[in-house]
C-alpha cells in the first residue's frame, strides 16, 4: 500500500515591484509579507540586511507615532479636560499598535532579534499595556491628575524604555557596520531620550501656563480651570505639581546619563551632541505647530545641548565620569542660571546643585564600571538559538 503524497508547500505570492506598487495594491501586500515572513521560528533566524532594514524602519515609524502622539497629549492636557479618545491619545494608540504589531511579528518568527532583545520588547510591551488600563483608573479615581509624575504615567515610560532598549540590541547586534546602521541607532536612541526627559514636559508647558494665568490671559479653557477649582486644586497645583529641584535633577541624572550611555554604544564621535540637538529641533518644531493650531507652548531644555557637547568631549578624551560629571553639572547650572532668569527654564532649585553632581558622577562612574566589566562582553553576544541549531545542522 503505497503512502499519501506529502501536501503542497503553500505558494508565496509574487513580491511587488516597488514599495509605490505595494501600497497601491495593500491587501496584496499584506497576503504576500503573510506568506513571506509570517511562519514560525526562533530568535536568531536568519535575515538579510534589507529585510533587517525594512523591519527596524518601521519601528522608527511606530516611535515616531507615538512620540507625536505624546508631545502633542502634553499641550492638549494643558487647554482641555481630559478625554480618553482625545486625538493625540489616538494617535499614540496607532503608534503602540504597530509597536505590538512588531513584537508579535519578532516573538512567531524569530527574524531580527536575538533571545535577549526579544525579552524586552515583550516585557516592555507587557509593561505598557498593563500601564493603560492603571492609568485609566487613575484618572477615574483621582480626577483631573495632569501630571507627568504619577506612577501610572511612570509605568508607561519604563515599558517604553524597555521595549527600546530591546530594539536598539536588535539592530545593533543584527545590523551591518556602516552609515545605515549609525543612523537607525541614532534614531532609535533619539527616541530613548525622548522618552526619558518626557516627565520635565510638565514643568516646561506648566512655567507658561502659569505665568499666562497669572497675567490674565490664560491658555487653559475655562471648564478646565472650573474642572480644577472644584476638586480644590489651584492653578499652580496641577500646572506646576513638583518641587523646583526635579526638572534639573531629572534632566542631569537622567538625560544627560542617557547621552552618556548612547555616546559609549554608539562611538561616534558627536553621538550626544547629535541627538541633543534632533531632539530639540523635533520639539521646536512641535511648537511652532502647536502654537500655530491654538496649543499652549513651552520652554526648551536648551541647556542640553551644552551638557551632550561637553560629554562628547569628555568620552572622546577618556575621561572618567568622577572627572566629567561634576564639570558636566556645573556647566549646564551656570548656563542655567540666565535661561531661568528670563523666565526660557521651569525655576530651578539652585542648591540642588551639589546633590545633582553627586548622583550624577556616582552614576556616570558605575557606566564606566560597566563598560570595562565581563559583564559588558557578554551582553554583547549574540543568544540566538536559531543560529546555534542552523550551526549543529551543518
Amino acid at each position: 500500500m503505497s503512502s499519501a503524497p506529502a501536501p503542497a508547500a503553500t505558494a508565496v505570492p509574487q513580491a511587488p515591484g516597488t514599495l509605490r506598487a505595494g501600497l497601491a495594491h495593500p491587501i496584496a501586500l499584506v497576503r504576500w509579507l503573510w506568506a513571506a515572513y509570517m511562519t514560525p521560528g526562533r530568535p536568531g533566524r536568519a535575515t538579510d540586511q534589507t529585510e533587517l532594514r525594512w523591519i527596524y524602519t518601521a519601528w522608527l515609524a511606530a516611535f515616531l507615532l507615538k512620540m507625536l502622539g505624546s508631545s502633542w497629549d502634553v499641550s492638549w492636557h494643558f487647554k482641555w479636560l481630559r478625554d480618553d479618545l482625545a486625538p493625540p491619545h489616538l494617535l499614540n494608540t496607532v503608534g503602540t499598535a504597530a509597536v505590538v504589531v512588531l513584537v508579535l511579528f519578532h516573538s512567531y518568527s524569530g527574524y531580527g532579534v536575538d533571545r535577549r532583545a526579544l525579552r524586552l520588547m515583550q516585557v516592555g510591551s507587557a509593561a505598557f499595556l498593563v500601564a493603560i488600563p492603571v492609568d485609566l483608573v487613575n484618572h477615574r479615581v483621582n480626577g483631573l491628575d495632569i501630571t507627568s509624575w504619577s506612577p501610572s504615567h511612570a509605568l508607561l515610560y519604563i515599558g517604553t524604555a524597555i521595549m527600546l532598549a530591546g530594539a536598539l540590541r536588535g539592530w545593533w547586534l543584527h545590523a551591518a557596520p556602516g552609515r545605515t546602521r549609525e543612523l537607525v541607532s541614532l534614531g532609535l536612541w533619539l527616541f530613548f531620550l525622548e522618552n526619558v526627559v518626557f516627565p520635565n514636559q510638565h514643568q516646561e508647558y506648566g512655567v507658561l501656563s502659569l505665568e499666562a494665568y497669572a497675567a490674565g490671559r490664560t491658555t487653559a479653557e475655562p471648564s478646565l480651570l472650573d474642572f480644577a477649582a472644584a476638586q480644590g486644586q489651584t492653578p499652580t497645583m496641577f500646572m506646576l505639581p513638583v518641587p523646583s529641584w526635579v526638572h534639573p535633577a531629572w534632566l542631569v541624572c537622567a538625560g544627560l546619563l542617557t547621552l552618556v550611555v548612547a555616546r559609549k554604544v554608539v562611538g561616534l564621535r558627536w553621538t550626544a551632541s547629535v541627538i541633543a540637538i534632533g531632539y530639540l529641533g523635533y520639539r521646536g518644531v512641535m511648537w511652532l505647530g502647536l502654537v500655530a493650531t491654538g496649543f499652549p507652548p513651552s520652554v526648551l531644555p536648551a541647556v542640553l545641548i551644552l551638557g551632550a557637547v561637553l560629554i562628547d568631549v569628555a568620552v572622546t578624551r577618556g575621561l572618567p565620569g568622577w572627572v566629567a560629571a561634576p564639570v558636566v553639572t556645573a556647566a549646564v547650572y551656570a548656563a542655567a542660571f540666565p535661561l531661568d532668569a528670563l523666565g526660557l527654564l521651569p525655576p530651578w532649585n539652585w542648591w540642588s546643585v551639589l546633590p545633582v553632581a553627586v548622583g550624577f558622577t556616582v552614576l556616570w562612574s558605575a557606566v564606566d564600571v560597566l563598560e570595562h566589566s565581563s559583564r559588558r562582553t557578554g551582553w554583547r553576544a549574540a543568544d540566538e538559538p536559531a543560529a546555534a541549531a542552523e550551526r549543529v545542522a551543518a
